[in-house]
């Protein structure tokens, strides 16, 4: 079974691959999705990783709080 997880405070330089490679070492990625702002294109800062759900809460207990990008990421 998968879940999916809110992921906050992401680098605006970030994308979706970056945010698939970030999640990878903690086993396989579903989908990566950074969420942009319809007008400019931008990242918005947040986006939702998808993963089996062993795997996504090791993820989550190990990236909540971790700095990335000298920014502090939020996963829940």
């Amino acid at each position: 079974m998968t879940m999916s997880m809110y992921v906050g405070n992401l680098p605006f330089s970030t994308d979706q691959n970056d945010l698939q490679a970030l999640f990878s070492p903690y086993g396989t990625v579903v989908s990566a999705r950074v969420m942009s702002d319809r007008d400019t294109g931008r990242s918005r800062g947040f986006g939702f990783v998808e993963m089996e759900a062993a795997e996504a809460k090791n993820a989550m207990s190990s990236l909540d709080g971790a700095e990335h990008q000298d920014r502090k990421l939020r996963d829940n």
